[in-house]
C-alpha cells in the first residue's frame, strides 16, 4: 500500500521532515511559498534558510547542550546536520557554515528524490483530513492566513504571536547565603520561589544600571506589542523609579530568612522544569542586548555568579502552547491527522527546530504504516526537547526554550573516597550527562533510524 504525506514549510523542520519520511518509503507532497511569496525575514528562494553562518552554534558535545543535540543528530542521519558537516567553514568550536552551499544541498537533495514532489505555493489553511497525515512546519513567521487559521483551530488564546520571555537561571548557580525559599505571604509550598533581596541603594543602582543598558532593535517587520501583564523590566522602570518596587519587584508578604527583615526589593525566581534545575525571573522579560543582560542581572545579590540558561527578549514569534494542545507523537488532540513540528511548536532555534521535523519525520512514518514508534529515551536531548513540549505542570506559562542541560534529567550523586555522596557540578556534570545521553541515544537509534 502506497503512504502518503504533506509537509507545509521547508524550513529546517520541514526539510528534515520530508527527508525522514521519503527515507521511510513515504511519498511527501512539500509546500514551500518561496518564492511565490516570502516571509519578511526571507531573502534567498533555496530550502532551510539560516539567518548568519553561525546559527547552528556551537558543536562542542562535551559541554554544550546544542553540540550534543549536533552529535544525536548526526547519529539518527540529519539531513540538516549532513548538509552542515558538508557545507563548513572554520569558527573555532561552532558549527559554522556557508550559507548559500549549506541550502543549496538541502534543496537539491529534496527536489532530487524520487518520492518527494515540491509544490510552491502559499497553504493558507490547515489541510483536511482527507489529504491524509499533514506536518505543519511553518516557523515562527507563519504567514497570515495560516496562523490565523491554526488560532480558529487550537483556541486563540493557545497561539502567541510574540515572545515575552523572562532569563532562565541554572539553580545550582544562585547564591543561598543572600537568597532564601519563600512563597509570598507563605502561602502555597515555600520552595515554590527563591527570593534575592536589594536594599534601597542596591535597587536604585539596578534601575540606574536597567535604565542606561543597551536594548536590542526590533526587524522593520516587527511591531512591539505590549501588554501589561508582559512589559519589558526596562519599560517598566523608565515609569518611575518605584515602579518596580511596587510591581515585579515588590517585597510585600516576604522576610529576608538572614535578617528576618522585610527587603526594600525582591528578585523572584520561579520553578522552570520539573526537575527543579532552572529559575525563571519573574517579570523581567526584556529587549536588551544579552551582554547588557548578563551585566545588569548579576548585580541583584545572590546573581552575582549567574548562568544564564536562557536569556530575555521579546520578538514575533507564532507558536502553539504544546503542551495542552500535542499528544506524545507531535499530533494535535483534536485533529490528528495534523502534527506540528519545528519552532511552531514552542522550541527555540535552528538545531532544536530541525531535531522536532526529525522526530515528527520518524513518529509520521511508523503512524502511518499502523505501528507505535518508541518514543527518545528522556535523558537524550531528542527525549529532553519533546519533554518541554509534553510537560503539562506549569502549561500557563510554556515559553520557547533553547536544547540546554537544565532540561536533562538529573544524575545521581557519586560516592567519594571518603564514601560521602556528592553531586557532580560544572564541566564534569556537563560531560556526565553528554555520555549517558549519547549511550541511550545510541541503544534507541539502532533500532529506529
Amino acid at each position: 500500500m502506497e503512504l502518503n504525506a504533506n509537509v507545509v514549510g521547508a524550513g529546517l523542520a520541514g526539510a528534515e521532515a520530508a527527508w525522514q519520511l521519503a527515507k521511510r518509503g513515504v511519498s511527501v507532497c512539500l509546500y514551500e511559498m518561496k518564492p511565490v511569496k516570502r516571509s519578511p525575514a526571507h531573502k534567498a528562494d533555496g530550502f532551510a534558510e539560516l539567518v548568519c553562518s553561525n546559527s547552528l552554534r556551537s558543536d562542542d558535545c562535551r559541554g554544550n547542550a546544542v553540540g550534543l543535540l549536533h552529535q544525536e543528530m548526526r547519529l539518527a542521519g540529519s539531513l540538516v546536520m549532513e548538509s552542515a558537516d558538508k557545507n563548513r567553514v572554520p569558527a573555532g568550536g561552532a558549527l559554522a557554515v556557508d550559507r548559500e552551499g549549506f541550502s543549496a544541498y538541502i534543496t537539491a537533495k529534496l527536489k532530487s528524490h524520487p518520492l518527494i514532489t515540491v509544490v510552491n505555493r502559499e497553504v493558507t489553511a490547515l489541510p483536511p483530513p482527507e489529504r491524509g497525515l499533514s506536518i505543519i512546519a511553518t516557523g515562527p513567521l507563519t504567514s497570515d492566513a495560516l496562523a490565523a487559521d491554526i488560532a480558529a483551530a487550537v483556541g486563540g488564546e493557545r497561539l502567541s504571536f510574540y515572545d515575552a520571555i523572562a532569563p532562565v537561571v541554572y539553580k545550582e548557580s544562585i547564591d543561598f547565603s543572600k537568597a532564601w525559599y519563600q512563597s509570598r505571604y507563605d502561602k502555597g509550598d515555600k520552595y515554590d520561589y527563591i527570593n534575592c533581596p536589594l536594599n534601597e541603594k542596591q535597587y536604585k543602582e539596578f534601575v540606574r544600571a536597567l535604565l542606561a543598558g543597551e536594548q536590542a532593535e526590533f526587524h522593520d517587520f516587527e511591531r512591539p506589542q505590549y501588554f501589561d501583564g508582559c512589559l519589558p523590566v526596562e519599560i517598566m522602570a523608565s515609569r518611575g523609579e518605584d515602579t518596580l518596587r511596587f510591581g515585579p519587584m515588590k517585597p510585600v508578604g516576604l522576610t529576608n530568612a538572614h535578617t528576618g527583615e522585610r527587603p526594600y526589593a525582591v528578585v523572584q525566581l520561579r520553578q522552570d522544569n520539573r526537575e527543579d534545575t532552572l529559575r525563571n525571573m519573574v517579570g523581567f522579560q526584556t529587549k536588551l542586548k544579552y551582554a547588557a543582560q548578563t551585566e545588569v542581572f548579576r548585580m541583584i545579590p545572590g546573581l552575582e555568579n549567574a548562568v544564564f540558561a536562557r536569556l530575555g527578549g521579546i520578538h514575533k514569534n507564532t507558536f502553539i502552547k504544546s503542551p495542552v494542545l500535542l499528544d506524545k507523537y507531535l499530533r494535535l488532540k483534536t485533529r490528528p491527522h495534523l502534527m506540528f513540528a519545528g519552532q511552531i511548536t514552542g522550541c527555540e532555534g535552528y538545531v532544536e527546530s530541525a531535531s522536532l521535523g526529525w522526530l515528527a519525520g520518524f513518529f509520521a512514518a511508523a503512524l502511518l504504516r499502523g505501528e507505535e514508534p518508541p518514543l527518545p529515551p528522556r535523558e537524550t536531548a531528542f527525549g529532553c526537547q519533546l519533554a518541554h513540549l509534553s510537560d503539562t505542570s506549569d502549561t500557563a506559562h510554556f515559553q520557547p526554550m533553547n536544547i540546554n542541560f537544565g532540561l536533562f534529567p538529573e544524575l545521581p550523586p557519586v560516592m567519594t573516597a571518603k564514601g560521602k555522596r556528592r553531586h557532580l557540578k560544572g564541566l564534569e556534570k556537563k560531560e556526565a550527562l553528554t555520555a549517558r545521553a549519547l549511550a541511550a541515544a545510541e541503544r534507541w537509534l539502532r533500532d529506529v533510524a
